[in-house]
């Protein structure tokens, strides 16, 4: 029998959920995102409004707010961007300091987005690289 109320696994901290999700993808920088959206990656910032207003954008980043992202990236939904084509598409996502995107990246792989990754340290990472913003 378990710990938990309902009867399945024993509950764990939001600590010890990043690090199992994590552990089963590569995350990358801020320049190998950079590089990945050269080569055709899909950059999705899914930091809410008034972060976005305040810190500005990732040129060319698509902006999906985190409570939309499945029905937007799932290539078989009906409510899917069009840049949502395909399940190799790889997508990389960005929040504000890369812990939102580490779950968000979970929930896309359970969608068979299996090339989904995200941006370590996020927004701030990139801003602090040195790379293009838009204000």
């Amino acid at each position: 029998m378990s710990d938990s109320p309902r009867g399945d696994a024993a509950p764990v901290g939001i600590d010890e959920l990043l690090e199992r999700v994590r552990a089963g993808f590569v995350r990358i920088g801020p320049h190998e995102a950079r590089a990945a959206a050269a080569a055709g990656a899909l950059l999705v910032d899914i930091r809410y409004a008034e972060l976005r207003e305040r810190d500005g954008l990732i040129p060319g980043a698509l902006v999906v707010e985190r409570n939309e992202l499945e029905w937007r990236l799932d290539p078989l939904g009906s409510h899917r961007a069009p840049e949502a084509v395909s399940h190799d598409l790889q997508v990389v996502v960005v929040c504000n300091e890369g812990y939102a995107s580490s779950l968000a990246v979970a929930s896309l792989r359970l969608l068979g987005l299996h090339r989904a990754t995200d941006l370590i340290g996020g927004f701030q990472a990139w801003r602090s690289a040195g790379l293009p913003v838009e204000v």
